[in-house]
């Protein structure tokens, strides 16, 4: 992750930390910006990120864009969201128009408004999400020769 600016002390570890009383502070005119890189492309299909009102006021992000791409010169857009006194995890899916997951090499989280017109932005939590994938682990062929049959049960 690489946050655009932020205030010492207050970056992109405390994003990761899985602490919800931390939290990274832009520092800076809008938008605020975090993007994510993946060293490969990457299927993503969500993304959360956690906001307080109760706590940052604000510093709460009222108004959210989410954009992919395979680098900072072909970003688009694929969600906006308006934020109302959030208090909790912000589940954002991540799919194209076909409800599929998306592959991508490159997320980027604009904060382009906060609460009460604020200038800077808290956010204490981002987490990206893949698809589960099957393991072949654990999984064995049907047995449907006859051969296969005759042994299929334990004695």
């Amino acid at each position: 992750m690489n946050p655009c600016i932020c205030f010492l002390g207050f970056g992109v570890d405390q994003l990761r930390d899985d602490n919800l009383e931390t939290y990274w502070q832009s520092d800076g005119s809008q938008p605020h910006l975090v993007n994510i890189q993946f060293r490969r492309k990457t299927t993503v299909k969500a993304l959360c990120i956690y906001a307080d009102y109760k706590s940052d006021e604000s510093y709460t992000p009222s108004k959210i864009s989410v954009r992919v791409g395979n680098n900072f010169h072909n970003l688009q857009e694929i969600r906006q969201l308006e934020l109302v006194e959030p208090s909790g995890w912000i589940h954002v899916p991540l799919t194209d128009a076909h409800k599929r997951p998306i592959r991508t090499f490159m997320i980027q989280i604009a904060v382009l408004a906060n609460h009460q017109n604020g200038r800077d932005t808290h956010m204490r939590q981002i987490k990206v999400f893949t698809p589960v994938e099957e393991s072949s682990i654990g999984k064995f062929p049907r047995c449907t020769t006859i051969d296969f049959m005759m042994h299929r049960f334990i004695r």
